[in-house]
């Protein structure tokens, strides 16, 4: 049966970010992930991880200004410093934090920036964060992330992602599939993942439309939990989903597969 880690930047926000680690484990999870820990001391998560016995799945390299709408750095070819600094920065948390794979945003197109400039940042920076990210044991990931709710965003489908980590050539490099992302996209759900399995190295799920929980939309999730336990898909599906109501409120859904 799959196994669910709770995004606590999504989940449980009605309350302090710092808060949502016992909520979480209230709630039923043995694992969470989220965006950023970065405006916290490393120290106090690992404190809020061990205190409620919960293991850290992913966080994201910095991205930017994120407040100010950013999305990332990766494929900027003007932030090259600022996203090795930020490499540097996420595998002092990842080492403090016990977290086995950081994912990175590429970041949304700038205007006037030649395409092939855009993707030969990209890949460099992914080689420079692969390189150092397997010295410290890690894997990295990239997300597709799709352009209705992203406009611009320079990373949008699994197949390009594929090309972009065959040019990177890291074999600690894998695609992160967001199967709300990548419904609103390209569909196909189970045959691209199937497709690429192996290439895959975390899942993250919403429902469409919404981006609500499992089984307020389109999406099948109790076929598609099914096909991923007969892949023999042994990761974790981060819950990265906006709670219809209240966050409590719409974990049942979770009662039905975990």
């Amino acid at each position: 049966m799959p196994r669910f880690a709770a995004n606590l930047t999504m989940l449980f926000n009605e309350v302090p970010f710092m808060e949502r680690f016992a909520l979480a484990k209230i709630g039923g999870f043995k694992a969470v992930e989220f965006l950023f820990p970065y405006a916290f001391a490393a120290s106090d998560i690992k404190s809020a991880l061990d205190n409620n016995a919960l293991k850290l799945v992913l966080h994201n390299l910095p991205a930017g200004d994120w407040d100010a709408g950013e999305r990332g750095i990766a494929c900027l070819p003007d932030r090259i410093a600022e996203f090795r600094a930020g490499v540097t920065k996420a595998i002092e948390y990842a080492t403090v934090l016990g977290v086995p794979q950081l994912n990175c945003l590429a970041g949304k197109v700038p205007a006037g920036v030649a395409p092939q400039l855009l993707h030969d940042t990209f890949v460099a920076n992914l080689q420079f964060a692969a390189s150092e990210l397997k010295k410290a044991g890690l894997k990295l990931l990239i997300e597709p992330i799709n352009t209705f709710d992203v406009p611009g965003f320079y990373l949008s489908g699994t197949a390009q992602g594929i090309a972009i980590l065959d040019a990177v050539g890291a074999d600690n490099a894998f695609l992160q599939y967001d199967i709300y992302h990548a419904q609103r996209m390209e569909g196909e759900l189970a045959n691209t993942m199937q497709k690429y399995f192996d290439r895959i190295g975390h899942i993250q799920l919403a429902d469409n439309p919404g981006r609500n929980e499992p089984g307020t939309g389109e999406i099948n999730y109790e076929y598609l939990f099914g096909f991923l336990d007969r892949l023999g898909y042994s990761g974790y599906i981060g819950c990265e989903y906006k709670p219809l109501k209240t966050t409590e409120a719409g974990l049942s859904w979770m009662g039905k597969y975990a």
